[in-house]
């Protein structure tokens, strides 16, 4: 009896030209605009190309504006960059939010402790030294427990997180200033003790400097150093790294405290760069948002750089139009989730035959719903023909 076939058949590719992919890229944003353009008029009657204009002012329409831009960009990507090394591994580390918090919390902690008491340069250099390693100490815990005893790291990773916020909210009431406020305020705002150097009478300056470094040692080091190549073996099987001589378990705890390190470093960048306070929320979620960035990249730290920039352009545009045009905050998050939902679907160009599947699906649902809006608004009737006289 011959089994019946199915209508589609879905293969994974193997190689695309560099073209082909550059087109399913660019077709993929342009199919995104026109259909966020048609959502934008649909909703709120407003013109979609002054929104456009609007998102591109929201993150670049002032020389401040771009500052932050550019610093949110850096921030994001520093976070991204260390996640990446053990997310190649495919070792899921959902930790970064805690891990950045815990190098604040140190980095605060050195600047409320020893802001005065010792030469600034030397201060700086323990604070350094406090946040990598408080940053690493968060990655290293669930790598020898993943290597150990075989834990799930999604779990452990997101169970360090909420312990890195208690700790950091415990100890904001112990330093709130003044006291019963619930908050720090601005650490050493008369002496500035602890505060990174600013270069060029630009604030943001140095730490874009920094994880502009960072994301070059960081493509190097997966790419052409013997610890990169050892990651990805791992990552693409455990038993064959062992049977190759790599000792898994020594690379799983040393990615992780790599990650961990990095992550406590962009605390630092927090914490003493642009921001001198210290706040459970002082991260924003960037920790979560890393993972996606990463993954958009494909692990590459040099496409990082265009996949943070994008999620950042479109969160600073989605304040700014939120603002501008006098819309719920919501529907600029529906905008860029559209945006963000063509483009992982043209990111995924191995799949991209079920992407215009689910695509054509989503249509006809559309299709479907707004079809029905229009029944229950309007009645349909058939004209009744006038009899002759």
């Amino acid at each position: 009896m011959n089994k019946k076939q199915s209508l589609f058949h879905i293969a994974k590719r193997d190689t695309l030209p560099w073209y082909k992919a550059v087109l399913i890229r660019g077709g993929a944003i342009v199919l995104a605009l026109i259909v966020c353009a048609i959502v934008t008029t649909l909703l709120t009657g407003e013109n979609p190309i002054k929104v456009y204009s609007t998102i591109l002012y929201g993150a670049f329409g002032t020389s401040r504006k771009s500052w932050v831009t550019f610093h949110n960009l850096a921030i994001l990507l520093g976070i991204s960059l260390a996640v990446t090394p053990a997310f190649k591994m495919r070792f899921w580390n959902i930790g970064a939010e805690g891990q950045v918090l815990i190098g604040c919390l140190a980095t605060a902690a050195c600047m409320i402790c020893l802001g005065g008491k010792i030469p600034n340069g030397l201060l700086i250099v323990i604070m350094i030294i406090a946040s990598v390693a408080a940053g690493a100490l968060w990655g290293f815990l669930p790598g020898i427990f993943k290597a150990k005893w075989n834990t799930n790291e999604t779990l452990f990773t997101l169970m360090m997180n909420y312990i890195a916020t208690q700790l950091a909210a415990f100890f904001i009431i112990v330093w709130e200033v003044p006291k019963g406020s619930g908050k720090i305020g601005i650490i050493n705002q008369n002496t500035e003790a602890g505060w990174l150097p600013v270069l060029g009478g630009q604030r943001y300056l140095l730490p874009i400097l920094l994880v502009a470094i960072l994301t070059g040692v960081m493509y190097i080091y997966l790419n052409y150093s013997k610890h990169g190549y050892e990651i990805a073996v791992v990552g693409e099987s455990q038993r064959t790294a062992s049977y190759a001589g790599i000792k898994v378990e020594r690379v799983i705890v040393r990615t992780m405290i790599l990650s961990g390190a990095i992550c406590g470093l962009i605390g630092l960048l927090l914490t003493a760069g642009t921001d001198h306070t210290l706040t459970t929320t002082i991260v924003g979620g960037r920790g979560f948002t890393a993972v996606m960035v990463s993954w958009m990249a494909k692990f590459n730290p040099i496409m990082m750089i265009f996949t943070s920039l994008l999620i950042v352009v479109l969160s600073r545009g989605a304040s700014e139009i939120s603002s501008v045009f006098s819309l719920n905050h919501s529907f600029a998050d529906i905008l860029t989730g559209i945006i963000l939902f063509f483009i992982i679907g043209g990111f995924l160009r191995k799949y991209i035959r079920f992407f215009f599947l689910f695509l054509v699906l989503i249509l006809v649902i559309l299709f479907f719903i707004i079809g029905s809006e229009f029944f229950i608004n309007y009645k349909v009737s058939l004209r009744k023909s006038k009899k002759e006289a």
